[in-house]
């Protein structure tokens, strides 16, 4: 274990030699970090959803094989593993606490729809809750609207099920090692402004 640290105190004082060890030892953290992310989905299955008939992790597993069943890419997958990641730390703003996890190595498409699934969402729950249920309209003229629309109805709002199947969050490893191996941020991934949808429906 590396027990060498930096000489500053305050940022102000730093030099190169400081920051270069930073630098360093940032690499390896980095790595851990699709590892780092299945242990948070693993901790989410001891948190059930505030009285539906699944815990947390089962409603992101479930997620995520209905989109691999329907054939989507790994940006697709990871997306539906991840999207409510940020439910225990920003329950009130969940959806973008998850999309800024994943905005550095996911298209741009794909994050978008992560930022703002909870207002979609709203068509199926606004009446119950005091909120209005067309909040989504608002973005209906953007690229990505109807992704997030097919999103939320075919993958999101369907996977409250005891009675699925889904895959175990160990077979998903791949994906996420995939897409957190990416170089933060390239263009040839973000893909910005390009509109791939969901794959073609198929039975899950």
């Amino acid at each position: 274990m590396n027990h060498e640290t930096v000489a500053f105190a305050q940022m102000k004082d730093a030099t190169q030699t400081d920051y270069d060890l930073l630098s360093r030892n940032l690499q390896p953290y980095l790595e851990e970090t699709a590892q780092r992310v299945l242990e948070t989905l693993q901790r989410q299955a001891t948190e059930r959803e505030s009285g539906h008939q699944i815990h947390r992790l089962d409603h992101a597993l479930q997620c995520a094989t209905r989109a691999r069943a329907e054939g989507a890419d790994t940006d697709w997958i990871a997306a539906a593993l991840l999207h409510d990641i940020g439910d225990g730390l920003a329950p009130m703003n969940h959806d973008r606490f998850a999309a800024e996890i994943l905005r550095p190595f996911l298209r741009e498409e794909v994050t978008w729809v992560v930022a703002h699934h909870g207002a979609f969402q709203l068509v199926y729950s606004g009446e119950f809750t005091g909120r209005d249920p067309s909040t989504r309209e608002q973005f209906s003229e953007l690229p990505y609207y109807q992704s997030c629309v097919d999103f939320c109805e075919r993958w999101d709002q369907r996977s409250f099920d005891p009675g699925y199947a889904n895959d175990p969050l160990d077979s998903f490893r791949d994906e996420i090692n995939t897409i957190f191996a990416r170089t933060p941020f390239d263009p040839g991934h973000l893909c910005a402004g390009e509109v791939v949808g969901l794959p073609s429906p198929q039975t899950a």
